[in-house]
């Protein structure tokens, strides 16, 4: 997995062209990409006549911002994001002249659901990892929702352990944030009358439900920057805690945490690629077509 990111980043940025306005290239966006961009910045930087590029960890919301903000040569040159461009960011890089953008897929990247080495082991289903995160969840009568009544993880399933829900998780300027709340939130809410018959009765209404697509607020979910390795550290000092973030924050830390199983299945390269790991995803690049052969570096 991690070769197939390099090999696609490094294509994308072999250097060419001569020195103009700025002297070197500048990435935003996803932290969960950002290892990966800084490994080919790097390596552009030693092997090559040109400047390393600045990579900096925005967040694919954040990042979005910036790239959507202008052709300027204050503005960035790629941006990269741990989920697709939104439609209404396109929209926003299109008002603000942004119109000729390259989009790739460079690898593909899990969503991790990581723990202590020391915790034991926890398997979830896609619907219990819901259940503990969701603003509003079915009463027990499954007629109604109410606000999340769950601290430990057993009241979610008798089968699950006696143990604190805390999840450390991105923040809302993450690409992991909105995959995660697309694969857990969105997917398995529809499946469930409860959260269906209130969005088929509001649509009658002209409005849109969206309460159901809401993380919890309450303190069980705690919203950690976009500093991945800030959730590794408080993962190390909380065994009873959980944290979300890229496969990649995880295999760089198997000494000191591991992953929960989701239904069963472990995240791995070959677990993601073939997608028997539910929660994985597509990682992207977006290309400011306007910077080429403005900013050395660029084809």
């Amino acid at each position: 997995m991690k070769k197939k990111i390099i090999l696609a980043a490094a294509m994308m940025l072999m250097a060419a062209g001569t020195a103009q306005a700025r002297d070197q290239i500048k990435i935003v966006g996803s932290s969960t990409v950002y290892p990966f961009s800084s490994y080919v910045a790097e390596a552009l930087g030693s092997t090559t006549k040109f400047k390393t590029p600045v990579v900096e960890s925005t967040g694919s919301g954040g990042g979005m911002k910036l790239f959507c903000a202008g052709n300027g040569m204050d503005t960035p040159d790629f941006t990269n994001a741990s989920r697709r461009m939104k439609a209404k960011e396109y929209k926003k890089c299109q008002k603000n002249g942004v119109k000729n953008i390259t989009e790739m897929v460079v690898g593909y990247d899990g969503i991790a659901i990581a723990q202590s080495k020391s915790a034991a082991p926890l398997d979830l289903t896609r619907k219990q990892l819901m259940l503990a995160v969701a603003a509003e969840v079915p009463n027990k009568a499954g007629t109604a929702l109410v606000a999340n009544p769950y601290h430990y993880w057993n009241e979610i399933d008798a089968k699950l352990p006696h143990r604190k829900i805390t999840i450390y998780g991105p923040p809302t300027s993450s690409g992991t944030r909105d995959a995660f709340e697309d694969m857990i939130l969105k997917h398995i809410t529809k499946h469930i009358d409860a959260y269906t018959n209130l969005y088929k009765a509001d649509k009658v209404k002209n409005k849109k439900y969206k309460k159901f697509h809401e993380i919890r607020q309450d303190g069980v979910y705690v919203p950690s920057g976009e500093n991945d390795n800030l959730i590794v550290q408080k993962l190390t000092k909380d065994v009873a805690a959980l944290g979300i973030f890229g496969y990649s924050y995880l295999a760089e830390n198997t000494d000191k945490i591991g992953a929960a199983t989701i239904e069963g299945v472990a995240p791995a390269p070959e677990t993601v690629q073939n997608g028997s790991y539910k929660l994985s995803r597509s990682l992207y690049f977006y290309i400011k077509q306007s910077h080429i052969g403005k900013v050395p570096g660029m084809l």
